[in-house]
């Protein structure tokens, strides 16, 4: 059984090895019977050390001071360039039921299908 041991991701703004980051460890085993997986021993440890470098980036980045910072809701700024809604062209009915077997009246005839 492969545990990863990390320290909880908090909001705050505390260093990792503050005294009010708890220690919390991750059972890979456990986490793969959850989602139904079976995992080897090599692809086990492979997962561990994933796991702990993905949260050791996630730490480093809660050690990053934000304040001030607005958030964004979009990585660039810009803006979306659309155009006026105008109706540039008429549907042709005659057109597009060309290729129909059976129209009436701008209607397409379908056979019966329900008692």
């Amino acid at each position: 059984m492969h545990r990863l041991h990390y320290q909880r991701i908090s909001m705050s703004q505390d260093a990792p090895d503050h005294p009010n980051h708890e220690r919390n460890s991750v059972d890979v085993d456990h986490l793969a019977g959850l989602a139904r997986l079976a995992i080897g021993n090599d692809a086990s440890t492979q997962i561990a050390t994933d796991l702990h470098a993905i949260i050791e980036m996630i730490n480093t980045m809660q050690a990053v001071d934000t304040q001030g910072v607005e958030p964004l809701s979009h990585p660039l700024d810009s803006t979306a360039r659309l155009r006026c809604d105008e109706v540039t062209e008429s549907p042709n009915p005659t057109h597009f039921q060309s290729g129909a077997p059976s129209t009436v009246d701008q209607y397409y005839l379908v056979p019966r299908v329900v008692e």
